[in-house]
């Protein structure tokens, strides 16, 4: 299929480019200690994800370990509640740790025992790329240090207990806002000064060459698994596919298998409280070109130019940049990225715990929220969500702030 010029039988080959580049977006943009670091990376991925002794190997851990294939849930009561249209979800909260987040830290912490390192590096908001990362860790024998905002600490109680009880160092970032952006640079420059014996396994398709490529890759395993699923479910194609947006690693991973179907793509970004700068973390909607975390994208800034302040009542959202692929796709006009906010957020956390006995995270309840606002506008059809993760981490705060409703 080809879209505004874009070749998407093709793609997933074509982009990046050999030096990370989606158009414009992307690339490496890190200081020179630290290319060698990321050539060496790059190297070794490249090398391992055609070896079918890597491969095969995965495929073990993610039967074995992590329960995949993950399933695909009709919703009957909500759809039947919003009209006629059928919503489906595809199950990331079933994935061993209650995310879709395992699926790249599976194949990070492989990656970096095929290359001889001794500990795991990365920054997590939400809190479950870090469960991920240190039950990988765990898994694999490697020391593990997770780079956290006090405020998320705060926010994510169990997830923490979760990531101690696992082995791995949790520290508490404190500086700025002390959410997601400064642990990623906390993390960043701890990674700086060791990276001969460690490897910075990114959260999401971010960051600078090979992450936003190698993570995609190996979240592509949702998306591969839900176009079978639903076909051999419904005998056909969804008319759309849902995912929420942060940096874009659930998103990237469902909208993979899907880029060269007729299917509608929407993105999912958080409006938070309202449109106001730094008020929301919707960076795709109402941000700029700019460089952040060693790469190029469209990003949220202040009258300076730099990274602005963002929120989102979801730990794993509130992310001043997005993914460069995402950025690509956004332009490119393949991919409509829009937005809810927190109140439609949280009625749309309530009503599928209420109708479907599925209590999400507040990240996939913004994919939720906005395909109840989508089976509205469709007077028929089928859309699928990317339900990524399971809202255990998130009761308590949901109860201190909203109550139960």
């Amino acid at each position: 299929m080809n879209y505004n010029g874009i070749n998407f039988d093709t793609y997933l080959k074509n982009y990046p480019d050999d030096n990370g580049y989606f158009g414009k977006y992307g690339g490496s943009y890190i200081p020179e200690n630290l290319q060698a670091a990321m050539q060496e990376i790059t190297e070794a991925y490249f090398t391992i994800c055609k070896s079918s002794k890597f491969v095969n190997e995965l495929r073990r851990i993610r039967r074995e370990f992590q329960g995949r294939p993950t399933p695909i849930s009709y919703l009957e009561r909500l759809s039947g509640s919003l009209g006629n249209v059928q919503i489906y979800v595809k199950r990331e909260d079933l994935n061993h740790t209650g995310a879709h987040k395992l699926n790249h830290c599976m194949g990070e912490a492989l990656l970096a025992k095929y290359m001889g390192k001794k500990k795991v590096i990365a920054e997590t908001g939400a809190g479950q790329h870090g469960v991920a990362l240190a039950t990988a860790a765990a898994y694999f024998g490697l020391e593990c240090d997770i780079y956290m905002g006090s405020v998320d600490i705060k926010k994510q109680a169990p997830n923490v207990a979760r990531m101690k009880i696992l082995g791995a160092n949790v520290v508490e970032v404190t500086h700025g806002l002390a959410t997601l952006k400064e642990a990623v640079d906390s993390a960043f420059e701890a990674y700086a000064k060791d990276y001969k014996d460690c490897i910075y396994c990114i959260g999401s398709v971010v960051g600078p060459h090979p992450f936003p490529m190698m993570v995609r890759d190996f979240q592509s395993v949702v998306g591969i698994e839900a176009r079978e699923q639903f076909i051999e479910l419904t005998g056909e194609l969804p008319d759309a596919v849902v995912a929420c947006v942060g940096g874009g690693s659930n998103a990237m991973g469902m909208f993979s298998g899907f880029l060269n179907d007729p299917v509608n793509i929407y993105g999912v970004e958080p409006l938070g409280r309202g449109e106001k700068l730094g008020d929301h973390a919707a960076s795709l909607k109402y941000g700029t070109e700019g460089i952040m975390h060693g790469f190029n994208s469209i990003m949220l800034k202040d009258k300076n130019g730099e990274p602005a302040p963002v929120y989102s009542v979801a730990s794993g959202l509130d992310y001043p940049s997005s993914g460069p692929e995402h950025a690509f796709l956004h332009d490119a006009g393949r991919v409509k990225y829009d937005v809810v906010n927190d109140e439609e957020t949280i009625d749309a956390f309530f009503k599928l715990s209420r109708l479907e006995g599925i209590i999400p995270a507040i990240e996939s309840s913004h994919a939720v929220a906005y395909a109840m606002k989508l089976a509205k506008e469709m007077n028929k059809g089928s859309i699928l969500v990317n339900l990524s993760g399971r809202g255990d981490k998130d009761m308590d705060y949901i109860i201190e702030n909203y109550g139960i409703r």
